[in-house]
């Protein structure tokens, strides 16, 4: 079992285990590339190719908000060749670990561009940015390697194209009256944005899973699903749902599968890439409000 520790004791102990290995550095073979988020890892591993090798900082199925990195955390950005984050408040615990690993590599930002909205990601217009930001970033680390990331880069960014695409086609099938969306907290704004759905509450009214709904707030959610008719309430996988549950039996509305919201899933999910994600949660959210299914991902 993995214990979590507080931020300057696991730079404590990544310290001792680096002077004992007595070499911090990449080692010089493949560039070692170090991403805060599940989503920041994949993206950046179909850029990478085999050329570098990714560590993802946070496991599957984990909620990044309020993440406190470990000592094999702070070890690992120390050996880093590049350090790559998501960006805003899903990942800001990075800044101390870097500063407490003593780390010097450079930092990608990946939603840089997109400061008002923390959950980038569940837009694929956002994934293609990051993309490549990513083959620049690590062109920079690796100038050997840069005809090998611009090919890596150019065949996932149509792959890209393709999901967003595919996502449009689905979601335009949805009744327009039923394209409203009851999530566990705001990570969906940017899908909602993109493909003409509303995310009309959630139910931690906050863009963290770190906040409490009053119980003032929830029953104001339950008389607005029931008024507005929404279907189904979604809930995330990287969070307990118990609230959501109980919110949908108070409202008359079910809860549709989880989705794929702060993290990916673990190894053979449907969840398990980026792409994944997004196709298996189009397919949710098609399936729960209406949608025509033989259309979608």
């Amino acid at each position: 079992m993995h214990v979590k520790l507080p931020v300057l004791a696991a730079v404590a102990l990544a310290a001792a285990a680096l002077s004992a290995c007595g070499d911090a550095g990449g080692g010089g073979g493949a560039p070692s590339v170090v991403a805060t988020t599940t989503q920041a890892a994949d993206l950046a591993r179909h850029v990478a190719g085999d050329r570098a090798e990714v560590t993802s900082l946070l496991r599957p199925n984990s909620d990044p908000h309020g993440y406190e990195p470990r000592a094999g955390d702070v070890k690992a950005i120390a050996r880093a060749d590049l350090v790559v984050r998501s960006g805003g408040e899903v990942d800001e615990w990075l800044e101390e670990a870097q500063r407490g690993a003593g780390s010097d590599a450079p930092l990608l930002t990946l939603g840089e561009h997109a400061r008002e909205e923390p959950h980038w990601w569940q837009d694929p217009r956002a994934a293609l940015h990051a993309v490549a930001v990513l083959r620049d970033g690590l062109t920079r680390a690796d100038a050997g390697g840069k005809a090998a990331y611009a090919a890596n880069a150019e065949r996932y960014a149509g792959a890209l194209r393709r999901l967003d695409r595919a996502v449009a086609r689905c979601i335009a099938t949805i009744p327009a009256a039923r394209r409203k969306l009851v999530t566990t907290h705001d990570a969906l704004g940017a899908y909602a944005r993109r493909y003409g759905l509303e995310v009309i509450a959630t139910v931690i009214p906050s863009r963290s899973t770190r906040g409490q709904a009053s119980a003032g707030e929830t029953a104001a959610l339950v008389r607005m699903i029931r008024r507005e008719d929404v279907p189904a309430v979604f809930a995330e996988r990287s969070v307990r749902s118990d609230v959501e549950r109980a919110i949908a039996r108070e409202a008359g509305a079910r809860v549709a599968p989880a989705l794929w919201a702060d993290a990916l899933g673990p190894k053979g999910s449907a969840g398990a890439s980026y792409i994944g994600s997004i196709e298996a949660n189009t397919h949710t959210i098609a399936a729960a409000l209406g949608g025509d299914l033989g259309r979608c991902p």
